[in-house]
């Protein structure tokens, strides 16, 4: 099995079962949800083959699931109860029909934070935007101007470092110091939380862009779960869905330019940890990241190198997490993306914008392949599903005198 290449992956939205699925699927332990139709809720799976098998009876959350210890051993030995096809569940209409199973984000009760900045070439494009105040027709103008400026300055300083402090001090001095050179070089890095719990849509899902954004674009990351103890315990893909106007015109407005309906994307499983699969795997991937024109035969291939971060996975964990903020039940991480397109697709010099329709693909060797297509916000189904229709699905399902926890604790 292989993942597709940048440039090829996910075309058109025909992702196969094979692309959906890490390259060395057959050692890989993958976990996700799947909206089961006869009972009307979520169930954690685990992918068997060409098969996802009901994880409930292990934990009915895959955020309970996470906080087991020996969770990679006990999903393994899990005893199949009710499954689902995976071809099945891949073509099936995300149009939140509950009496179709499909494919949900992978996650449930987790936190879902984001860390930005931590890619000296994003950094740039966020000092661009800011200089533009989120107009894309001057983007070209300001990114010449910024580049010859700031670029060569910072291109291989280690934030927190002695020398990023010394290289503070004289953009300051030339007027050039911004918000987002203090998270991309400063001692602590960009964290915010990029939606509320149970947000995230999941594979084959319209993504969300608001109708009074005009310059937007996906940001390919690796995405860590990590648990209530501050443990990474596996990985999945993620699009931080962008609207650089919003952004661009206050770093305040980062809320409006991050938090909207179907702007997170998960998926299409959660890789947990194990023998095949460590931190320092991850640390190499390449995410390969595809958008594909509806209407206008434009193709945007592009490559997010995981190797190129700025800061260590572990210290972006312990700025999310520690004695100054605990997550209860676990959280999700964005580690950021090197992906800022530059490429014109409307305006001349304004550089890359979505459209409706764009089929975005985004896909690496160890993770599968995750795709979704872009919608207006305002059109995409109505997020109905929150933390209060879980518990209520949880309590009807052990409602039968089952006296087992709906949630599992350390």
């Amino acid at each position: 099995m292989s993942v597709p290449a940048a440039g090829t992956a996910g075309t058109a939205g025909t992702t196969s079962v094979r692309e959906l699925l890490p390259a060395d699927a057959a050692r890989a332990t993958l976990v996700g949800r799947v909206w089961d139709p006869v009972t009307r809720g979520p169930r954690p799976v685990v992918v068997r083959g060409d098969e996802v098998v009901d994880l409930f009876d292990v934990a009915p959350t895959v955020a309970g699931l996470l906080e087991l210890d020996d969770v990679v051993e006990q999903v393994r030995a899990a005893t199949p109860t009710r499954r689902w096809r995976l071809d099945e569940l891949r073509a099936a209409p995300q149009d939140d029909d509950p009496t179709v199973a499909r494919l949900l984000a992978p996650v449930d009760l987790q936190v879902i934070k984001a860390c930005g900045v931590t890619f000296v070439d994003s950094m740039l494009e966020r000092v661009i935007e800011e200089r533009c105040a989120g107009d894309p027709e001057r983007a070209a103008e300001v990114r010449a101007a910024v580049g010859s400026a700031i670029g060569a300055v910072v291109g291989s300083v280690v934030p927190a470092s002695a020398e990023a402090a010394r290289v503070k001090e004289v953009l300051k001095s030339r007027g050039l110091w911004s918000p987002y050179l203090e998270v991309g070089l400063g001692p602590d890095p960009e964290v915010f939380t990029k939606g509320p719990v149970l947000s995230a849509v999941g594979p084959g899902a319209s993504v969300g862009v608001p109708r009074f954004s005009r310059w937007s674009n996906p940001e390919p990351e690796l995405v860590l779960v990590v648990d209530s103890r501050g443990r990474p315990r596996g990985a999945t893909l993620g699009n931080d869905v962008n609207l650089r106007d919003v952004e661009g015109r206050s770093a305040l407005l980062l809320g409006m330019a991050k938090d909207n309906t179907a702007s997170t994307a998960l998926g299409p499983f959660v890789r947990l940890l194990d023998e095949h699969l460590t931190l320092d795997t991850l640390r190499s991937e390449r995410l390969a990241l595809r958008v594909d024109g509806a209407d206008d035969g434009f193709v945007l291939a592009d490559e997010n190198d995981v190797g190129r971060l700025s800061r260590t996975f572990e210290e972006l964990v312990g700025a999310a997490w520690g004695d100054h903020h605990q997550y209860p039940d676990g959280f999700v991480l964005f580690t950021g993306t090197l992906f800022a397109p530059t490429r014109d697709r409307d305006v001349p010099g304004g550089g890359f914008t979505h459209r409706p329709g764009d089929t975005v693909a985004i896909s690496s060797l160890h993770l599968g392949t995750l795709v979704n297509v872009v919608r207006p916000t305002e059109e995409v189904p109505r997020w109905e599903l929150g933390v209060r229709s879980l518990v209520e699905y949880l309590c009807a399902q052990v409602g039968d005198g089952d006296t087992r926890s709906i949630v599992t604790h350390p």
